[in-house]
């Protein structure tokens, strides 16, 4: 057997309202179908598919990254994300990686979780 894909990410949110609102106010996931699983939580969907689960409820480690560095997403408009993040007053780092020029976007969510996301080498570069 070997693997076929990724299938989801789980964070733990301190505040599941706020983390439910940053996933769908700034990457536009769409809240769906969760299972009643027993606990506070929600599913957030990208194109019909589960990507991410959230589950609140728990403590969350003092360690807020754990073992995981980050979770990446494909992702579309720089310039418009990148004035969402500013209006936010949240903290990135956006870099170009030098072989494929990918744009790569990263910063926190509420409950310290690092996103990436990564952009079309023709998206336009920011400032112009």
């Amino acid at each position: 057997m070997t693997v076929q894909g990724m299938e989801h990410f789980t964070v733990l949110a301190e505040d599941l309202e706020a983390t439910r609102a940053f996933y769908g106010e700034l990457l536009g996931l769409e809240e769906g179908y969760r299972p009643p699983l027993g606990f506070p939580g929600a599913w957030l969907y990208a194109g019909g598919r589960a990507v991410l689960h959230i589950i609140a409820g728990r403590g969350l480690p003092e360690s807020r990254a754990g073992v995981l560095d980050h979770m990446a997403f494909a992702a579309s408009d720089l310039a418009g994300t990148l004035a969402k993040l500013e209006r936010r007053g949240l903290d990135y780092t956006l870099r170009r990686q030098a072989e494929t020029r990918v744009w790569q976007l990263f910063f926190h969510d509420p409950n310290g979780a690092k996103v990436e996301l990564d952009f079309a080498p023709e998206e336009e570069a920011p400032g112009r």
